[in-house]
């Protein structure tokens, strides 16, 4: 059995498909999803899941609070679905090459502090980038450094918003990040 546990900020439409591409292999099972917002919509999803919830702040991501947590412990991957606070070393260095973040754009383009949702789509079109995409990639101690495991490119429209821009991300996450987690989990099993 292989265990997950999903970090989110936001409505949680990411944590939601990953659950629901896992709901019927019994080889993945999702022990927790975190958040750190108290109002985040992931909570709602996760209640709807059945899936436990945990939710906490930046002082107890800091201080190792969640090492604690059983869930965490064992987690053979962690998996960073909108979350949007930094990861402390600590936790990178209990989890070596075990924590993955999926961010919406073509790294190493439009990563960083403060580049997330619309502002980094925004950014794409404001720079009159022909392509945008998704690049999942390991987290290390830097916002959207760490080693890059997949992307997946397409051409932006000549008419493109950060709305429209947006809707292709999405699908594009949904569509792969299920994927990639799936063949890192039994893939590169080591």
């Amino acid at each position: 059995m292989k265990h997950l546990v999903i970090f989110a900020s936001g409505s949680g439409s990411n944590a939601e498909n990953i659950a629901n591409y896992f709901e019927a292999n019994n080889n993945v099972k999702i022990d927790l999803i975190a958040t750190n917002k108290a109002d985040a919509g992931v909570i709602e999803r996760a209640k709807r899941l059945n899936t436990p919830f945990t939710i906490f702040n930046k002082t107890e991501l800091m201080a190792g609070d969640l090492l604690k947590i059983e869930a965490v412990k064992k987690a053979d991957l962690i998996i960073l679905a909108g979350f949007l606070l930094k990861i402390p070393s600590h936790l990178i260095a209990a989890f070596p090459q075990k924590i993955i973040n999926i961010h919406p754009a073509l790294l190493p383009k439009y990563g960083g502090k403060g580049m997330f949702g619309d502002f980094v789509h925004q950014s794409v079109i404001e720079n009159n980038e022909k392509e945008s995409g998704i690049t999942i990639h390991y987290v290390n101690e830097n916002y959207d450094e760490g080693t890059t495991i997949f992307q997946k490119s397409f051409p932006l429209d000549a008419d493109e918003t950060a709305e429209s821009l947006a809707q292709k991300i999405h699908k594009l996450e949904y569509q792969y990040f299920p994927k990639v987690i799936d063949q890192l989990l039994f893939d590169d099993a080591k």
